[in-house]
């Protein structure tokens, strides 16, 4: 893949425009890519992948932790270990898990986990953020869907045991 950015002289010399560009140029270099960058009376630059010896970088991620919720005790493990979760980010994690690929406002959220819509809907947002710090920044659990609401993420690795 060539990605092609075409520069004007003066977007060469500011700094945030070259700090984008190192960036776009590290990202290609990372595959098989090539990125070149030509303007108004500058030298054409072209980057060509360095080989390596190295499996391609999906090899390289970490494996996603896996969380399995035991709903009659109402705990949650992560690969394990429990997690201390309040009553309300208990429920919300169940409730999101129980409906995957399925996007909540604040309110159907309000109504369907606390049981009422007279709180504030910020609210949701304040329990959505706990519950994040809780189970991990590695983990993805709650995706955030811009002027609408939240939802389970996709590549969630969640389990429910409802044997009680």
């Amino acid at each position: 893949m060539t990605l092609s950015i075409p520069l004007a002289s003066d977007e060469v010399l500011n700094p945030a425009a070259r700090r984008l560009l190192d960036a776009a140029r590290e990202l290609m270099e990372l595959g098989d890519s090539t990125v070149t960058m030509t303007g108004n009376g500058l030298t054409d630059r072209r980057v060509e992948p360095v080989p390596t010896a190295r499996p391609p970088s999906r090899s390289l991620a970490p494996t996603i932790p896996t969380l399995h919720i035991l709903a009659s005790s109402r705990s949650v493990l992560r690969d394990g270990e429990p997690l201390s979760l309040t009553r309300l980010e208990f429920d919300l994690l169940l409730h999101l898990v129980a409906h995957p690929r399925r996007v909540f406002t604040r309110l159907q959220l309000l109504n369907a986990v606390w049981g009422y819509e007279h709180a504030g809907v910020r609210t949701v947002d304040v329990h959505v953020r706990r519950l994040r710090g809780k189970v991990g920044v590695d983990v993805p659990l709650v995706t955030t869907v811009y002027g609408v609401g939240y939802r389970l993420a996709d590549d969630a690795r969640v389990t429910i045991d409802r044997s009680g």
